[in-house]
């Protein structure tokens, strides 16, 4: 007992440190604060019902994050539903043909990549993890995760050259 009540201090530990950036993980697959939101306490829920299945302490946060995405392709899964946006809302949401903004660019062009490339994307640059770190997280090879890194800032550079080439053309 006393094993795993010190295990549990690890993972409160763990996710107190980590809270900003398991949201952010979770938004990044879902892109809506509520549903984030739910992953995370849903994921923590998780976590200390399967916390005694837990192999080694010092890959904590991987495991935990790796929670937070197999949660989020959960969700994703229940939810394939269609979202269906009113004019009004669609205005409020997408900027007007005069306004340009390069970080509004880069997160659209972000949210347009196939998931398999924007977490890998968002879990080393906006999470700072390393290649292996996003490989356990993601239960894929270090090969493949470095593969998706280089295909998916290609597919970035693309989209953000694209971007920058219609808002010339305006």
């Amino acid at each position: 007992m006393r094993g795993g009540r010190k295990l549990e201090k690890l993972l409160i530990q763990c996710i107190t440190e980590n809270q900003d950036s398991a949201y952010r993980l979770a938004y990044s697959y879902v892109r809506n604060k509520e549903d984030a939101l739910d992953i995370v306490q849903d994921a923590i829920h998780k976590a200390f019902l399967s916390i005694e299945k837990l192999k080694q302490t010092g890959s904590l946060k991987s495991w935990f994050f790796r929670i937070i995405v197999t949660t989020s392709l959960d969700l994703i899964r229940k939810q394939k539903k269609v979202r269906v946006m009113d004019d009004e809302n669609l205005e409020f949401v997408l900027p007007s043909s005069h306004d340009h903004y390069p970080n509004l660019d880069l997160a659209q062009s972000l949210e347009e990549l196939p998931d398999k490339y924007r977490a890998v994307i968002i879990l080393r640059y906006f999470e700072d993890m390393k290649i292996e770190e996003i490989a356990e997280v993601l239960h894929e090879n270090v090969s493949t995760v470095k593969t998706r890194l280089y295909q998916g800032l290609q597919k970035l550079r693309v989209n953000l050259s694209e971007k920058d080439q219609e808002e010339e053309q305006r």
